[in-house]
């Protein structure tokens, strides 16, 4: 009760529990996937070749990832030893490599070497990639080894085949125009009926005025054909003068050493310039490295890009492995 003439006293304000502060959440960084290897070792005897099928469907990503799915189904879970995408149109040819790293760490897969190369136009309208594999199988498919060939005028490569009994597994062709490329299949399919073939226009504006064809084939004979091959990634000089291309082979040769290899048993040897000059500089100064008689297979060409807007000339290498 309250008194006569007492007064009650004023609430104060009610007194508000603070909400307990939320737990920041702490900022996860995604870990970059892992870079290809420089170079990669596998049996020879074992090594199988495919080439994606063209597709115009979505951007340069969507058919890298296609074409990677279309040569997974192709190999029927073979190990992937070494890719080589050539890319045509406005697409990043960066993505290729990182696209490649993503899919195959995700499935925790080993990582093949890669090569990019940035190119005229493919002979599909749209497309946008086409990717040429190199796998390794669980059983033997090329018993007597394997011969590669440098890249040569289409009837030249047949009668090379012819002369070393060799059955054709892949060919590469560099056509000047990409609408000749479907009478250059025709004309070559009965020649070669087991071959995977990829034609490809290296730049917009027509820089050869032959066709080329580079290639690999499976030897019908036993000979002196190694047991175990190395395969690089590419490796670009950022240079036009031969200190700047010397550097590049250098790279190349430590390469070749993290599998044991060397540049004494170099079979093939591809360059991609973008002048014929510096190009053909860096052809001349190869023997300095391998200095092989009679010379690996060769295969030296102009193309429209490469990966590093720097680089102005990328070789890779084939080699005999330990």
């Amino acid at each position: 009760m309250v008194a006569a003439g007492q007064t009650l006293p004023e609430p104060g304000p009610l007194r508000v529990k603070p909400p307990k502060k939320e737990k920041e959440l702490e900022t996860q960084t995604l870990p970059l996937p892992p870079e290809p290897p420089s170079a990669v070792i596998a049996e020879a005897s074992k090594l199988a070749f495919h080439v994606s099928p063209l597709s115009s469907k979505g951007l340069l990503t969507k058919q890298v990832r296609d074409a990677l799915k279309a040569l997974d189904r192709a190999n029927g879970g073979s190990t992937f030893v070494k890719l080589r995408a050539f890319v045509a149109g406005t697409g990043d040819m960066r993505r290729v490599a990182t696209i490649v790293s993503e899919e195959f760490s995700s499935k925790k897969m080993p990582l093949p070497a890669v090569t990019t190369i940035q190119v005229g136009a493919l002979p599909m309208e749209g497309a946008q990639v086409v990717i040429e594999s190199i796998s390794s199988d669980k059983k033997t498919l090329n018993p007597d080894g394997l011969s590669f060939f440098s890249a040569q005028p289409p009837n030249a490569l047949a009668a090379a085949a012819q002369a070393q009994d060799a059955v054709m597994l892949q060919i590469t062709c560099f056509v000047p125009d990409v609408n000749q490329a479907g009478k250059a299949r025709e004309a070559l399919a009965p020649a070669f009926p087991a071959a995977a073939m990829n034609f490809v226009q290296l730049t917009r504006l027509a820089v050869e005025a032959e066709t080329s064809c580079e290639g690999v084939g499976r030897l019908q004979k036993p000979g002196k054909s190694p047991a175990k091959l190395v395969f690089t990634g590419i490796q670009m000089s950022f240079g036009k003068q031969e200190q700047d291309l010397r550097l590049a082979y250098g790279r190349l040769g430590r390469a070749l050493e993290t599998m044991k290899a060397t540049y004494d048993g170099i079979l093939v040897i591809r360059i991609y310039s973008l002048e014929r000059a510096v190009g053909a500089k860096a052809q001349a100064l190869a023997p300095e490295f391998h200095g092989l008689a009679g010379g690996p297979a060769e295969s030296t060409q102009v193309v429209e890009g490469l990966p590093s807007s720097d680089a102005t000339v990328a070789m890779e290498l084939v080699a005999v492995g330990p």
